[in-house]
């Protein structure tokens, strides 16, 4: 099957009732960037996973990372010369904020140059891992689209967002030809 989305979780991965969890289950050719330590995250072995699952995918693939998997994206788009059709980042996690993992290496300096595909930075009023003055810099700093999803946390399963029906209109805004089956349809199409 052709591989159209890959998920790119944060720090411990993204359980059942998180969002990207939910789209790997119903919208076919969506996979997982997995990642050899979840919880003592390298920010080189994360972007070298990268690496390999788009260079599997092809160009027409779009991210959707959530949290510190939205800096290694920004990471690896300064390193790779693959492209693809864009990136949904939502809730990036701000290295400088006072929540930020400390098992966490290598993710800084955070790359603060354009990226060189079309993208989508998600953040919210009350995010505790990322402020909303630290989202928008982000946006304007990679060139994203800002979205302010308003008081909804770090935007994870916590959030109680589901299946996160905006978020799939923001993905396929990204990949215009992507296609979800089922009644999930029906309710991002309202």
């Amino acid at each position: 099957m052709e591989i159209k989305v890959l998920t790119a979780p944060g720090l411990g991965s993204s359980g059942p009732s998180h969002w990207q969890t939910l789209w790997e289950q119903f919208i076919p050719g969506t996979k997982r960037i997995e990642q050899a330590s979840w919880d003592s995250p390298v920010c080189t072995a994360w972007v070298m996973h990268i690496e390999r699952e788009v260079a599997a995918a092809g160009p027409g693939v779009v991210i959707a990372a959530h949290s510190l998997a939205c800096l290694a994206v920004a990471h690896w788009a300064q390193q790779t010369k693959r492209s693809i059709a864009g990136a949904l980042l939502v809730a990036p996690a701000d290295p400088n904020g006072p929540h930020f993992p400390k098992t966490a290496a290598g993710f800084e300096p955070v790359p603060h140059t354009r990226l060189p595909f079309k993208s989508i930075l998600v953040g919210s009023t009350n995010d505790e891992y990322c402020s909303l003055d630290r989202a928008t810099y982000f946006a304007a700093s990679w060139g994203s689209r800002f979205v302010n999803l308003g008081a909804a946390g770090h935007i994870n399963a916590n959030s109680g967002l589901g299946e996160w029906p905006a978020g799939l209109h923001l993905l396929q805004e990204l990949n215009g030809g992507l296609l979800i089956p089922g009644t999930i349809n029906t309710k991002i199409n309202q």
